[in-house]
């Protein structure tokens, strides 16, 4: 029974963390990332309707960030959404604590859990305090969409006790596109941090060439130091090209993976859950594979930009059902 509540409690928080995903992508795409300059409240308060009772005292202690109410609330709802994240992930990890004598159930990876849920609220602060530096900020998408893996894991159940030998290829291969796939997520997270979505305003040629005017050099900088203000970017143009130039450019290989994965799953998959996931692989590889350009071409709307997040995380699911339906259920408990 405390298995079945673990699992069901799993399956909510990946629910949930998918919310947060999409949320967080809603809030930095609306440039409301820095809504609240403080951290863990709103210009001193805990809700933005406090901070607009008192806004002549909030705007005199930031007057270089005027509080705006529409900025300030959707950065605060993200705020909470993660908290009751990270108390549902207590939770569950209690859960586990509580049903450690039974064989079944997963002990190691809520405990890993919990340090990384920590370790986002740690992100979270200083994607504030040091100004949406873009290194924090990729790390806390990454930490957002580990988070979310690791409860779809454990949410997942699979049945079968050995491993067919005619998928031990396919589980190579799985492993090589959840790698690419995070790659890819990487190079999204620091064109979307770098500002660098509209470098490349047409399509498939960039600047209107297929190898347009790029610095590589100063592209891919991790650390410039603190005090500087990320909002809205800080890079040169032929810099922002570059970064946006080698996400398109891996966007190719991580297709031509993906889509080989998904390809094997459905042919070759000794199971329905396999081929299934192998499937949902498939569709959310074309989906995304539409949305990418049309998102460049429609001059970055919130909506697709926010969507194009979205069916990212949904991608990092089914590879990740994938690889849980091809393992044993003795791995990586």
């Amino acid at each position: 029974m405390k298995l079945n509540l673990f699992r069901r409690l799993c399956l909510l928080g990946t629910l949930l963390a998918l919310c947060v995903i999409v949320l967080g992508a809603w809030v930095r795409l609306s440039h409301a990332g820095l809504g609240c300059p403080d951290w863990p409240g709103c210009y001193g308060h805990l809700t933005v309707g406090e901070a607009l009772e008192n806004a002549a005292h909030a705007n005199a202690a930031y007057p270089d960030r005027p509080l705006e109410a529409d900025k300030a609330l959707k950065e605060m709802i993200h705020r909470y959404l993660a908290t009751t994240l990270g108390l549902l992930v207590l939770v569950i990890a209690g859960v586990a604590y509580s049903n450690r004598r039974d064989p079944a159930q997963p002990q190691r990876l809520p405990g890993l859990l919990v340090m990384l849920v920590v370790f986002q609220g740690l992100l979270g602060m200083w994607t504030v305090t040091l100004l949406l530096k873009p290194l924090v900020v990729t790390a806390h998408l990454v930490g957002g969409l580990t988070t979310m893996a690791l409860l779809w894991w454990m949410a997942l159940r699979v049945d079968r006790t050995t491993r067919p030998q005619g998928e031990r290829g396919l589980r190579r291969m799985a492993v090589a596109g959840l790698c690419v796939l995070a790659v890819q997520i990487l190079l999204g997270g620091w064109v979307s941090t770098n500002y660098a979505a509209l470098a490349c305003p047409d399509f498939p040629t960039c600047q209107r060439s297929f190898w347009p005017d790029m610095d590589f050099g100063d592209a891919f900088v991790l650390w410039r130091g603190l005090g500087i203000d990320y909002e809205g970017g800080v890079l040169d143009h032929p810099a922002r090209v570059a970064i946006h130039f080698v996400h398109r450019l891996w966007a190719v290989v991580a297709a031509l993976l993906l889509g080989l994965v998904a390809w094997r799953a459905v042919r070759a998959g000794q199971s329905r859950a396999v081929r299934t996931a192998g499937a949902a692989l498939a569709a959310l590889l074309v989906l995304q594979l539409s949305i990418g350009p049309l998102m460049v071409m429609k001059a970055l709307p919130l909506q697709l930009a926010t969507a194009h997040n979205g069916v990212a995380a949904l991608l990092v699911l089914a590879i990740v059902a994938l690889l849980k339906f091809l393992w044993t259920p003795k791995t990586l408990r």
